[in-house]
């Protein structure tokens, strides 16, 4: 009985020794993201909007550079962007719109360094832990005065890999959703090349500036 007592134990502190706290199950991922900045990100963000349903966008950013692709009611957009210019695709009037890039767009629109200090003004609990994944509550904390913040974001951490599996948040009624985050991006895929369109009609808004 003493053996078998010493073995709990053992086993007892061994399973305490490899418990993480939701501090350090953040700061782990942070470092595993910036690892990986430079290969470029891929990642999809679900927007659901109440009585119109959910759009998808997927993006693909590397640097400077971003591209994104949504579809709707069977209409494609496409936009690219280098940080000064914007194209924009659209499938229905097979137009392309060219004009100066809006630093909105590319704010937080694929940037590995978006999930850098993500609980920042959040107090983070483990709700759910499994196999493979840490699912942390993040409640945004009563020091926290910023009026835009969600009240509450559900963060999925991989095991093993320490990198985000899942980012879900709701701000006025509109949830958003990151999912299917993964690194490798070419130049070639966000870049715009406008050979791939010779019959699409282009309007340059920057010369009438």
């Amino acid at each position: 009985m003493k053996k078998l007592y010493c073995l709990f134990t053992v086993l007892a502190c061994a399973v305490a020794a490899m418990a993480q706290t939701p501090e350090e199950i953040l700061s782990r991922m942070e470092t595993e993201m910036d690892k990986h900045e430079q290969e470029g990100l891929v990642m999809t963000v679900d927007t659901k909007i109440p009585i119109l349903g959910t759009m998808s966008i997927k993006t693909y950013a590397l640097g400077d550079k971003l591209r994104m692709e949504s579809e709707m009611m069977g209409v494609r957009i496409v936009t690219w962007t280098d940080g000064e210019t914007e194209w924009t695709y659209e499938s229905k009037s097979n137009k392309i719109e060219i004009k100066y890039a809006d630093a909105s767009t590319t704010e937080d629109s694929g940037d590995a360094e978006m999930f850098n200090g993500i609980a920042d003004g959040y107090d983070v609990t483990i709700a759910k832990e499994t196999a493979d994944a840490w699912h942390l509550l993040c409640k945004k904390s009563r020091a926290n005065q910023d009026k835009d913040a969600p009240k509450r974001m559900d963060l999925v951490v991989a095991k093993g890999t320490y990198l985000p599996i899942s980012l879900k948040a709701k701000v006025s009624g509109v949830t958003m959703t990151i999912r299917d985050l993964s690194f490798g991006v070419t130049v070639d895929q966000v870049t715009f090349d406008i050979n791939k369109y010779p019959e699409a009609t282009v309007e340059d808004k920057r010369e009438s500036l």
